[in-house]
């Protein structure tokens, strides 16, 4: 009889988006019992206002997993299901927050995988911000839950590098393929009863908070490193995105390169050099090598160009 023959635990775990996946399949194919899923509730998507399952109940569809969908955490009648369940742990990958009514059921606690190394990091967002903030390296957290966001005592961490050329989605990418292995780390851990670490009050830690129109747009007077890895860790997923000042359009940009090359004009206005499309910084030109021009297709920068020859372009 091996560890987790000796050690099965009865779990549910919380999820909903495809960041959970890799954490969902660890626990169906595991040796503990997976005795639920909660889940978000549907909601309707696109022009028709469909409904559109979720990469997690798809998984519990196709898996015959008992799934719950409550509208209201706080529901006495959703709390007494659970309750019902008599599970040994609680298992949240990517979920909103839960009350304390329910985190506090289980016996051994309610977990939360958060993909950066807190207490750094806490927030919605961990992984376009550790791009946006040009870290070099993130990671993958486990802790308790508590009454606060991100704040319970930490389980493990564990440590992943951020290459240059990373974005969000080969970032993300990176901490998903590990996400289930951690997870069956952390689950050894809390068996083990090893140990766990406090989260400190530090003063200077970098936030993580939801992506919005306003934090997401680019601000073409800061640096060219800052704005390319503001771009970097916005892509492709929501995008970091500008506005054409003659006519107002919508623009996304999707991939650049810092160049070597001084800036040529005021902040925000289009150069060309050796026939590649660059923008002014506040220190240097910044080549864009993909963007997107509202209602059209993703374009290459030096397809761009034909477009605004003889006309002076600002993006504001």
């Amino acid at each position: 009889m091996n560890f987790y023959q000796m050690n099965s635990l009865k779990i549910i775990f919380f999820g909903t988006p495809d960041f959970s996946l890799d954490t969902l399949k660890y626990l169906h194919n595991s040796n503990h019992k997976l005795i639920s899923v909660v889940s978000s509730a549907d909601k309707k998507s696109g022009r028709g206002l469909k409904i559109k399952y979720s990469p997690v109940k798809n998984y519990c569809i196709q898996n015959q997993i008992s799934l719950l969908q409550p509208e209201n955490l706080k529901c006495i009648d959703f709390q007494n299901d659970l309750k019902n369940l008599k599970a040994d742990l609680y298992v949240i990958v990517a979920f909103k927050f839960l009350p304390k009514e329910v985190w506090s059921i289980p016996k051994m606690g309610s977990i939360n995988i958060h993909a950066s190394l807190l207490p750094n990091l806490r927030g919605a967002a961990p992984i376009n911000w550790s791009l946006i903030y040009g870290h070099n390296k993130t990671g993958l957290t486990s802790f308790f839950l508590d009454k606060n966001i991100d704040t319970g005592d930490i389980i493990l961490k564990t440590e992943v590098m951020i290459t240059h050329s990373d974005n969000f989605e080969s970032l993300y990418n990176k901490l998903k393929s590990i996400s289930g292995s951690f997870l069956s780390a952390t689950i050894e851990a809390i068996i083990n009863k090893k140990k766990l670490l406090k989260q400190k009050n530090i003063l200077k830690i970098d936030k993580a908070p939801k992506l919005n129109k306003e934090n997401t747009r680019i601000k073409w007077n800061d640096t060219s490193l800052n704005i390319y890895n503001h771009i970097r860790g916005l892509t492709p997923f929501p995008g970091a995105w500008t506005e054409i000042k003659e006519n107002s359009k919508k623009v996304i940009i999707y991939k650049t390169e810092i160049s070597d090359f001084e800036k040529d004009g005021i902040a925000g206005s289009l150069s060309v050099r050796n026939k590649s499309l660059f923008v002014n910084t506040s220190d240097r030109l910044l080549k864009i090598n993909e963007l997107k021009i509202e209602g059209k297709k993703i374009i290459k920068g030096n397809d761009f160009i034909n477009s605004f020859q003889g006309k002076e372009i600002i993006l504001y």
